[in-house]
């Protein structure tokens, strides 16, 4: 009879055992799930999955997005020994540490250690639910078990990473290393690890920048922990003590603002952009721009581009120095500013005359006053300097050969150049493009100069220029040719640097716009290109301010910045004619106009001795020169020295000349310039 009775309990034991599972097992498939897929700030990261720029999600906190496999190990193991040493074998309640949890509680009438699981606590940040209470903690644990049968260990530790809260607005493992260490998660200290366990549990009452020796109590018993249940040693424990703790929060990083704010507004729903930039290159453009505006006034701006020209992507991009400094209009983007250009489009004027065979690096064209039509271009100086090689011009920025070269070529073919370089050109309303062009009248943007220098420097082929990682595009159109891009190079090369830089063969050119609004400067090597850009955001005036004053020792620390030394640049195509003026044909000697509308005004010419002249070296006597036409006084040079000056005679003697070759040349009031190349031989 008692066996019947026994075994009859037993049954029924068993019975309601599995009517309990069963209806366990039902009452978890039944839970209901919160969303398991989490909002994340938005993140631009670089070339090399750096962060640049990242923003909170839209109550203001910052959550950032961070996979299992980008958390230091160390800091796992650490973790899980202090929060929940059966993590990996639990199913998501751990009745063991819930039996020791209460037995402490009976024992020593307090709550000494809590049960929770990591599960358990993933499932109240989930729900945002209270610790505390019955109805809550029991939701905890159903909440738990469900989690536990549809995601992996992993995948619970990752939500882990990213709901934990470390003090303020700051939540996940990754906002806290960037907030308190200036770091990301894959790489910790055993200090940082221990603090980033211990600030979950109270973040408010251990914030290390409020209440730093709570955290440091904390992180300390942490290590205590770490001792007996991870593989540190006592050594490192003791090291990790002596650590600091850190007393403020670090700001998240806001490298090329800009750009990191275009690539959001191009593509809203997307979570992750990656860029063609260089963080620590970002960095260092970006301390550039502040260095350059220092002591010139509360509203002076700038701007850097670096750009790979082999390959299109850009690798720096700054559009002002502080994107917060409403003074100087920081929050404007000054590489996608319409602006006027200056004298940064000349290069592209002499490359369509070199293409044309109107003339080449040492031929010589007229730098003396003309008008056309009722225009009359002057030099910035509004001096005149006769008869100068083309390459001279182009080094000097003369403006009249340049203009005088445009007539000849046509407006319509420069603008249809720049557009085969990929550049967008806005025209003054109502205007049709003028000779005015060839100076700066017109409005373009630093990003597509960027593209006219990146397609010079690569032999004239538009570049497939693009910022956005996978956004390549194919080769681009031909916008000059290759030896015309050459001769440009070899000519830029030659411009004498601003005193403060080395003569390291930088291809460059500077600009300055009307009334000295933008001061600019490019240059290229064989491998990047930088631009420059200082002024004011909102257009007004900057006196004194000179592209080659400003810019130009800016773009040269620039170069220094990227690798320290230039990459070189190609050698001359087939077809280059490195050639002196002497050895050239005879079309290419000199510059003659073919179309007959342009008026050059009359200037004085050396009538004696007449060009290529062979004299006779006599030591008491001296040579004598008579000059034609032109203005009086008139100045004499030779080989580039003054020697007489003031002079309104018409003759003028040479003394002293010395053997060999050399040039003779004179400049009339008007600034107008005769010039004869002659010899001096002995007898």
């Amino acid at each position: 009879m008692i066996k019947r009775v026994i075994t009859t309990l037993l049954v029924a034991l068993l019975l309601a055992a599995g009517a309990g599972a069963w209806w366990l097992d039902r009452w978890i498939d039944a839970t209901e799930i919160p969303p398991l897929v989490l909002e994340t700030g938005v993140e631009v990261l670089d070339r090399d999955n750096r962060l640049l720029r990242a923003y909170t999600v839209e109550d203001g906190r910052w959550r950032l997005p961070v996979s299992y496999g980008a958390v230091d190990r160390d800091f796992v193991e650490m973790l899980i020994a202090y929060e929940d040493r059966r993590f990996w074998s639990h199913s998501g309640v751990d009745l063991r540490a819930f039996g020791r949890a209460a037995w402490q509680a009976v024992t020593s009438g307090r709550i000494v250690s809590g049960g929770s699981t990591l599960t358990m606590q993933v499932a109240r940040l989930l729900e945002d639910s209270g610790t505390g209470a019955l109805d809550g903690k029991i939701r905890q644990i159903r909440l738990a078990l469900a989690l536990e049968r549809v995601l992996s260990k992993e995948e619970i530790l990752t939500l882990y990473f990213h709901l934990a809260p470390y003090g303020g607005n700051i939540e996940g493992i990754r906002a806290a290393t960037l907030t308190w260490f200036g770091v990301e998660p894959n790489r910790l200290t055993a200090a940082q690890s221990a603090l980033l366990v211990a600030l979950p549990q109270a973040p408010a009452s251990r914030r290390p920048d409020r209440f730093p020796e709570n955290a440091r109590i904390a992180r300390d018993r942490v290590l205590d922990r770490a001792v007996r249940f991870t593989s540190l040693t006592e050594a490192e424990i003791a090291w990790a003590r002596e650590e600091a703790i850190p007393t403020e929060r670090r700001p998240f990083p806001a490298l090329a603002a800009h750009l990191a704010d275009r690539a959001v507004a191009e593509r809203p729903t997307q979570g992750t952009h990656r860029l063609t930039l260089d963080a620590g290159l970002q960095a260092r453009m970006e301390d550039l721009a502040l260095r350059a505006i220092e002591g010139r006034g509360p509203r002076m701006s700038a701007a850097i581009m670096v750009m790979d020209h082999r390959t299109g992507a850009l690798l720096a991009s700054v559009g002002s120095p502080d994107y917060t400094d409403v003074t100087r209009e920081g929050f404007v983007d000054m590489t996608t500013a319409v602006r006027s250009p200056g004298s940064t489009l000349k290069p592209l004027i002499y490359g369509l005359a070199f293409d044309e065979g109107l003339l080449h690096p040492e031929s010589l064209i007229s730098d003396r006053p003309i008008d056309f039509g009722g225009y009359a271009p002057r030099n910035f100086d509004n001096a005149f300097r006769g008869e100068v090689s083309a390459a001279e011009a182009l080094q000097l920025s003369l403006n009249i050969p340049a203009v005088t070269l445009l007539h000849e070529i046509g407006p319509a073919q420069m603008l249809a150049a720049m557009r085969r370089a990929g550049m967008e050109i806005e025209l003054p309303v109502g205007e049709e493009p003028g000779l005015a062009i060839a100076l700066g009248g017109i409005g373009t943007r630093m990003e597509d100069l960027m593209r006219l220098y990146a397609a010079i420097a690569r032999g004239g082929v538009e570049v497939p220029w693009h910022w956005r990682q996978g956004d390549t595009a194919t080769e681009g159109q031909r916008v000059i040719g290759p030896v015309a891009s050459w001769y440009l190079g070899d000519v830029l090369g030659d411009v004498p640097p601003p005193a403060s830089a080395p003569r390291n063969g930088l291809a460059f050119k500077t600009g300055t716009s009307y009334g000295h609004r933008d001061a600019w400067a490019f240059g290229f090597d064989g491998r990047h290109v930088v631009g420059i850009w200082m002024g004011r955001a909102d257009g007004a005036s900057v006196p004194g301010a000179f592209g080659a004053d400003l810019s130009a020792p800016l773009l040269f620390e620039a170069f220094a910045r990227i690798d320290g030394d230039l990459a070189p640049r190609a050698g001359a195509p087939e077809g280059a004619l490195t050639l002196s003026h002497g050895q050239l044909p005879a079309p290419l000697r000199r510059f003659t106009p073919a179309h007959a509308a342009v008026p050059e005004a009359d200037g004085p010419e050396i009538a004696f001795p007449p060009e290529g002249a062979v004299l006779a070296w006599q030591p008491d006597l001296p040579v004598t020169a008579r000059v034609a036409d032109g203005t009086p006084p008139f100045t004499w040079l030779w080989n580039g020295a003054p020697v007489a000056s003031g002079l309104h005679d018409r003759e003028f003697a040479l003394d002293r000349p010395g053997l060999g070759f050399g040039e003779l040349m004179v400049i009339d009031a008007e600034g107008r310039a005769g010039r004869r190349a002659i010899e001096i031989a002995a007898p």
